[in-house]
């Protein structure tokens, strides 16, 4: 009988979630560095594991850390290339400012700019009154994209992380932000650049230099946010890639925050290694079909699949299941079979094996003749 595709269950299990069933990482107090921070993450966003924690879920202020939401929030509310009339109440905010004037005129892609690499206040309160009218309506908007992550440890009162006792968040959960955030591809071109000039409808050109040395520091570092009050202390959000693997670090109130950055991406990236578990077309088989004028049909695999895994894990083993033959009709891209994918003796993922060309039915002689 003919393979019916309707009957083979296809599930591309998805590798974070197994890969923390499969794969618990331990590490020996030997191994795991020493922070100055007060609070502290390493997380490894493909697979959601935090490799270390230090008072990850006490909630502190962070400061301009803040501006990663603002950031994630006006890209995702307002078009990037779009003017800007900067509102009266947004200027003369305190702290680091782009000395913004009243109803000056910038697009919003040049104030997320100065908002994300000179941290400027000011900006921060002009992407609110563009976006939502006002400070505590784009706050809002924050813990409702809070709220979509699933964080409950959060809360935002302003967009800029001016020190407000109802405006905290955890390290873990800044971390879920920051990669929440650099999915987005307009934010993670923002926060890696080193510098940039921006300029307002009038011409007057400003040079915009990015706080965050760790883009100098660290080699593979792409972003993402620095921050600092007096109440928060120093604040940092980092971001390097390398070999496949992107790591996100965070440290609240850190006197030595670019050191602890450094040596929690060098303890990350020593520790994991990404593995690509198959190549695209790797598993290709030929198929004989019964009933056709077609002598067999090609199958292969038409994803690949890339993991992250710790160090000296043991490889990951596959099986094929394909049937003996087909019967016709096949059409290219029907799932004729599948490849299953196991670690450590537990399915890792599966992935289908697809038809790469037709196999019609056979005519039948009289419907030849007649079809003459």
């Amino acid at each position: 009988m003919r393979f019916p595709k309707e009957k083979i269950i296809i599930t591309l299990l998805v590798l974070a979630f197994l890969f923390l069933l499969t794969s618990i990482i331990v590490f020996s107090e030997d191994s795991t560095p020493s922070v100055s921070a007060r609070s502290a993450v390493l997380y490894e966003p493909i697979t959601g594991t935090f490799l270390f924690s230090k008072n990850e879920n006490k909630r502190l202020p962070f400061a301009s850390t803040t501006k990663i939401m603002t950031a994630l929030v006006a890209i995702e509310s307002f078009p990037l290339d779009d003017e800007v009339i900067v509102a009266r109440e947004a200027c003369g905010i305190e702290g680091s400012s782009l000395y913004l004037k009243p109803e000056e005129v910038l697009t919003m892609r040049d104030l997320l700019t100065a908002l994300m690499l000179r941290s400027a206040n000011d900006a921060a309160a002009a992407i609110a009154y563009a976006v939502a009218g006002g400070i505590d309506e784009f706050a809002a908007l924050m813990n409702e994209r809070a709220a979509s992550i699933g964080l409950t440890d959060t809360h935002f009162t302003n967009p800029h992380g001016l020190d407000d006792k109802e405006h905290y968040t955890t390290a873990r959960e800044l971390a879920l932000i920051a990669a929440e955030a650099m999915k987005n591809e307009e934010f993670a071109k923002i926060v890696s650049l080193k510098k940039s000039k921006i300029s307002n409808a009038d011409g007057e050109v400003r040079l915009i230099v990015n706080h965050n040395k760790l883009l100098n520091l660290y080699d593979g570092a792409i972003g993402i946010k620095t921050g600092y009050t007096k109440k928060s202390g120093r604040c940092l959000v980092g971001s390097a890639e390398r070999d496949g693997i992107t790591l996100i670090t965070v440290t609240i109130d850190a006197p030595d925050d670019w050191n602890d950055h450094s040596r929690l991406f060098d303890f990350g990236f020593n520790c994991l290694e990404a593995r690509t578990v198959a190549r695209r077309g790797e598993f290709t088989y030929t198929i004989p079909v019964l009933d056709s004028e077609e002598k067999s049909v090609t199958v292969t695999n038409r994803d690949e699949i890339t993991a992250i895994f710790k160090k000296g894990d043991p490889d990951i083993k596959s099986e094929v299941s394909l049937p003996r033959y087909v019967i016709a009709p096949i059409k290219r891209g029907d799932t004729v079979g599948k490849v299953t994918f196991y670690k450590d003796g537990d399915i890792f993922c599966e992935i289908p094996l697809i038809a790469e060309n037709d196999a019609n039915k056979k005519e039948s002689g009289l419907f030849r003749y007649f079809k003459k």
